[in-house]
């Protein structure tokens, strides 16, 4: 009988997993409306305008940008007006402005639309070990570093990247 088998929790662990992995998505309402866009490519603009990813009337022509990042995190950027999770000068982003990480349950909304970010636990990337009930910070066992996700996906953003260092890592995002 395995970790995963009736009356077994499976072992909490890293939420370091394959890069693009969990099936990373966002669902969208409006009403009476709801659907749910896969985010299969690395950018995805959000908006009425032709030729963007993801359409939705009654939006700015590009009103948010999401992009999958060279350390497989997906990056909200808010361009019009709406409610978004984070406190953008705390997002850890490092890029300012209207900008999140996103993390399974955040939420935010582009005129009419209301869109919640998901993926599967084991690629979120957020708190290892099983979230709060593996400890806070202080007490909760260090994850080990990201894996190098350039090995089996390169982009131009991966030749400026500096390699990454070793150690591990722990945010509460």
């Amino acid at each position: 009988m395995n970790s995963h088998d009736k009356g077994h929790a499976p072992e909490a662990t890293t939420t370091h997993a394959e890069w693009g992995a969990g099936n990373p998505h966002l669902k969208i309402s409006r009403d009476d409306d709801r659907s749910v866009f896969e985010l299969t490519m690395d950018t995805v603009r959000i908006g009425s305008a032709e030729g963007n990813e993801l359409r939705l009337p009654d939006t700015d022509p590009v009103h948010a940008e999401i992009r999958h990042d060279d350390q497989d995190e997906y990056v909200l950027t808010l361009h019009g007006e709406g409610e978004m999770n984070a406190v953008p000068d705390t997002a850890e982003t490092g890029a300012g402005g209207r900008t999140e990480i996103l993390r399974t349950g955040a939420h935010f909304t582009a005129g009419p639309w209301t869109l919640v970010f998901g993926r599967e636990e084991f690629a979120d990337h957020g708190r290892p070990y099983g979230g709060r009930t593996g400890g806070e910070l202080s007490d909760q066992p260090a994850q080990p570093a990201r894996p190098d996700y350039s090995a089996g996906f390169r982009r131009d953003s991966d030749a400026a990247r500096s390699p990454q260092g070793e150690g591990d890592e722990v945010k509460d995002g």
